[in-house]
């Protein structure tokens, strides 16, 4: 990504519906984008969440805060959701590519910057 992307119309169109197809089965996933929210009030967690529904199924992506705090510091600027988003459904992929299915994934400080700079995203 050479821009930032802004948080421009409905938050549930911000990630277009994908699939992933796991090597390892052969199965493939259906994933739609929902939301995404502050994980400190519903979990009690330090993650900004971003939900999606795999196979109808609800899960939730919940990206350790710390990493967008680092990211701020670095850029000088703030992910927009729209950035989070895309970065949780990076996650979710590779997740699902090894057919990691949880209801709950938590993503790492560290796996959060290796998102960040495997989207480009400066």
């Amino acid at each position: 990504m050479d821009a930032t992307l802004y948080n421009a119309g409905k938050m549930s169109e911000f990630v277009p519906a994908f699939q992933v197809r796991s090597p390892l089965t052969g199965d493939t996933f259906q994933c739609r984008f929902s939301h995404i929210h502050n994980g400190i009030a519903p979990r009690h967690s330090d993650t900004i969440d971003a939900r999606f529904f795999v196979e109808g199924r609800r899960v939730i992506v919940g990206l350790a805060h710390t990493a967008f705090v680092a990211f701020r510091e670095r850029a000088g600027r703030d992910l927009t959701d729209r950035e989070a988003s895309y970065l949780a459904a990076a996650f979710l992929a590779e997740r699902l590519e090894q057919s990691d299915e949880h209801p709950i994934l938590h993503v790492s400080h560290d796996d959060v910057l290796r998102l960040i700079a495997k989207l480009e995203i400066q």
